[in-house]
């Protein structure tokens, strides 16, 4: 599989929530948005196929500054996805 030729979509954020049978993972690109269903070994190798690629970009490129701040409630929650994304479907306007 060549990589130059696979047609691609920029992912500008990443949501990501768990049940204790499966992780859900959306990734966002404006307001569209692919969301994945993984099992919990799938994540995990996931996890661990980005940790390996990442400290070999690191490595080739140099080290990659950013913050990660654990807690910070997504705007998109689980309930949303499966009552079709509106928060305020009850809300009176």
């Amino acid at each position: 599989m060549e990589l130059s030729k696979i047609p691609k979509q920029f992912c500008e954020n990443v949501n990501i929530g768990a049940t204790q049978e499966f992780f859900i993972i959306s990734m966002l690109s404006g307001q569209n948005a692919m969301t994945y269903a993984l099992t919990p070994a799938h994540a995990k190798r996931l996890s661990q196929s980005l940790a390996y690629n990442i400290a070999e970009f690191e490595k080739r490129f140099g080290e990659i500054k950013t913050e990660w701040t654990p807690g910070v409630e997504s705007p998109m929650q689980m309930i949303d996805i499966k009552e079709g994304g509106n928060k305020d479907k009850d809300k009176k306007e």
